[in-house]
């Protein structure tokens, strides 16, 4: 009932919101823009068949309280898709878990996390002494907690390897955060927009740090957070036994329904967008023909608004926005541009070690392996982490309280999302002029100059395009803390008279031009000037290293975008003599080995001694190992080998996963490549739903077509999909459950 009573709210904000932005798109088409071009080449397709990172680690089975060993495979979209082991992965059997990590937070502490859970339900605190609702076998645990969905439990051996799983994991929230597409033109804005104006009606301003995923999670996340307060106190105090049974049972109570939160709020919302785009031609076809009259008519609106709005808008400003703009920013820039200059740093100090290996090592075929290596360079969580942690200095103090700043994270997500795609559009552009040159070189020499000549030359243009890419950051940023607040500050005189200028809109052109979303055109004006003004004396100042806006390259190399428009470069094939025709499955093979960028040489962790469980959850503290050395302790190892034997011993299932491992019968494998539309579902596991009121979906794996791939997610992936046990089974009707442990569902 509460998710319809919302959806309907929003279905009639999306339906405003998608003429105004299908206006604004088709008049930005015909009217153009005069930004600076940038002179860095953008890759259109970055990791398009590659696998960003796999690895061991032990994950905690909540089911039956055991920890086991898992693969781990980050694939180009940065879903965490889990296998039984490092076998099924190779034999492509189905994962047992796929993970979309948008809204997560990656805790490495447990007390964090318990403190996180505590707070999730207040007045439920376990009593001193008694056992907390988690308990790592290691000193190293990574945890992913979220407000709504399951939480998932890991641990690793070494305080290296949390490190890097960390940064891995981190990578995987950043990027699943920002799930809304920018290159929809109309869709994206007019969803963005309607989630605005609905928590504006609800005087709901200021940043939402919910605001993360796809259209369907953000729309989840819009539902729960009117419905879980209402849960919780009708719920909370009817939950019995101790505080930590309570406080697992919330956690599941709040995954069943935000599951079933999603599978209504994806029907609705889909249906929705469908009928928009159903009546999109007719609206498109209007909107051309009366381009110039629908102008006229928005500009006499504004006017008319303006001169109403304007004068209580410039107090505001001077009086509560004008004072703070300059601290805003100086608190924006410090951390944003040292993040810029470490991805300057980093990128020039590998291209200078190659350029040195090379001189050192041999010509052409070491350059082959070092390029196929740079070429992946921004996606690799560990390198690119002393950019993204610069953001971590990013603290608005007061100036957060003021204007009603829930969080940081949205800026600061957003400044590493930039600096992942400039590191990566610098060594595009580095690749490509080097492989222009390539055919012109006569020996190690005349490489080695020219790897020099161009890494200078790509500089040049990185700092021009970072110090646009920064002032637009800014500009934004500073927009999205000020805008809210004025309008919080002028709805109690404003708002009211807004409605009499309804009448100055002809109703043929009322689905393009909205009262509201004028208003604020007017209060942006008010600020935009200030803000543009800050933003400019810092550039002439030349703070933090910004062009001053006079300062621009006009096409300074007319045909370095020609060539970004070729077939993209595999080093591999064109210079290290592979062969042209190469099965799949070694291909497959080839490529997940190539990409393994954070793979090191340390010594062999225990995780291949085919783990199926590390600590029963009733066995004393473990022998934990010493902070940052591999534990090869032979009592370590042996005590671990003797838990693994017994629990061998105890469960005849582990005999049942080898039996199923070498099934690897193609009819019978399902994929999480590519998910059938209802296949989305919110996180959970569907051992904790209590009744069958949550289906699966409807799309169970045993219906995905036979024969696909397995290994890579969707990139629409959005919600869990139900993982199908390993050994070849008839389907199972919608609702019904397998062992507990041939059956997880993640989000």
């Amino acid at each position: 009932e509460r998710t319809g009573k919302v959806l309907g709210e929003f279905a009639r904000c999306y339906k405003e919101q998608y003429g105004v932005a299908l206006f604004n798109s088709v008049r930005y088409e015909i009217e153009g823009n005069g930004g600076p071009q940038a002179q860095l080449l953008h890759r259109k397709v970055p990791l398009e068949d590659h696998v960003i990172y796999s690895g061991n680690l032990f994950q905690y089975i909540e089911e039956n309280k055991k920890w086991r060993n898992r693969f781990c495979v980050v694939p180009h979209n940065y879903g965490l898709v889990l296998y039984e082991n490092k076998l099924a992965y190779d034999r492509e059997l189905p994962p047992r878990v796929l993970v979309n990590s948008a809204g997560y937070k990656v805790l490495t502490s447990v007390d964090q996390y318990l403190e996180l859970v505590s707070s999730s339900l207040p007045g439920v605190t376990p009593k001193s002494g008694n056992s907390p609702i988690l308990k790592c076998p290691t000193d190293f645990p990574l945890i992913l907690w979220h407000p709504y969905a399951r939480h998932y439990y890991f641990c690793v051996m070494t305080g290296k390897e949390q490190e890097k799983w960390g940064a891995v994991f981190q990578d995987c929230v950043r990027h699943c955060n920002n799930g809304i597409s920018e290159d929809s033109k109309v869709e994206a804005p007019a969803f963005t927009d309607a989630v605005r104006m609905y928590r504006q009606a609800k005087e709901q301003y200021g940043t939402w740090e919910m605001l993360c995923g796809n259209q369907t999670q953000v729309l989840s996340n819009l539902v729960m957070e009117e419905l879980l307060p209402e849960l919780r106190t009708a719920i909370g105090p009817r939950l019995k036994g101790k505080a930590q049974e309570r406080q697992r049972t919330w956690i599941q109570i709040s995954d069943a329904v935000y599951r079933m939160v999603y599978e209504q709020t994806k029907a609705q919302y889909d249906a929705m967008v469908a009928k928009c785009e159903q009546e999109r031609p007719q609206m498109e076809s209007t909107i051309r023909t009366d381009m110039d009259q629908i102008i006229t008519s928005k500009e006499h609106l504004s006017s008319k608004i303006r001169a109403f709005v304007l004068p209580k808008a410039e107090i505001c400003v001077r009086n509560h926005v004008q004072p703070y703009i300059s601290s805003i920013l100086e608190a924006l820039m410090t951390p944003t541009s040292q993040g810029f200059a470490e991805v300057r740093e980093v990128f020039f100090k590998e291209v200078t070690d190659m350029n040195m290996n090379i001189v050192n090592e041999g010509g052409l075929e070491k350059l082959v392996e070092y390029m196929e290596k740079l070429s992946h360079l921004a996606f690799h969580p560990v390198k690119m982490q002393s950019c993204y942690e610069k953001m971590d200095q990013l603290k608005l103090e007061g100036l957060q309280q003021r204007f009603d700043v829930s969080s940081t994270s949205v800026f600061k997500q957003r400044a590493q999302i930039h600096m992942r795609q400039q590191m990566d559009d610098a060594v595009y552009t580095f690749e490509t002029l080097l492989h222009q040159e390539l055919g012109k070189l006569q020996g190690k020499d005349d490489l080695c100059k020219s790897i020099q000549r161009i890494l200078e030359r790509v500089l040049k243009k990185y700092d021009y395009d970072s110090s646009t890419v920064r002032k637009k950051f800014f500009r934004e940023a500073l927009l999205q803390i000020t805008i809210p607040f004025l309008l919080k500050k002028l709805a109690p005189t404003c708002k009211g008279e807004l409605a009499k200028f309804q009448e100055l809109i002809f109703e043929d052109f009322a689905s393009f031009i909205l009262v509201e979303n004028t208003y604020e055109e007017v209060v942006l004006q008010s600020v935009m000037k200030d803000i543009m003004q800050a933003v400019k004396e810092a550039a002439v100042q030349r703070k933090h290293n910004l062009y001053r806006d006079s300062m621009v390259m006009h096409n300074s190399d007319p045909n370095l975008h020609l060539l970004g428009e070729g077939i993209p470069i595999d080093w591999g094939e064109e210079h290290g003599g592979q062969p042209e025709a190469e099965p799949a499955a070694d291909k497959r093979r080839r490529a997940k080995q190539v990409v393994s960028v954070i793979q090191d040489d340390e010594g062999a962790l225990p995780y291949e001694v085919g783990a199926e469980a590390l600590m029963p959850p009733s066995s004393p503290e473990p022998q934990e190992p010493e902070p940052e050395v591999p534990p090869v302790s032979p009592d370590g190892v042996a005590k671990i080998r003797e838990m693994l034997a017994k629990e061998s011993i105890e469960e005849p299932a582990s005999g049942q996963a080898e039996e199923r491992l070498t099934n690897g019968d193609k009819a019978h494998r399902a994929t999480p490549a590519s998910p059938a539309p209802g296949a989305e579902v919110p996180s959970g596991d569907k051992a904790h739903r209590a009744t069958p009121a949550s289906p699966a979906p409807g799309a169970e794996v045993s219906s995905l077509p036979a024969g696909t791939d397995c290994h890579q997610p969707s990139d629409k992936e959005t919600g869990e999909e139900v993982a199908p046990p390993v050994a070849c089974s008839p389907p199972q009707p919608v609702g019904t459950t397998e062992s507990v442990e041939g059956v997880q569902t993640e989000f």
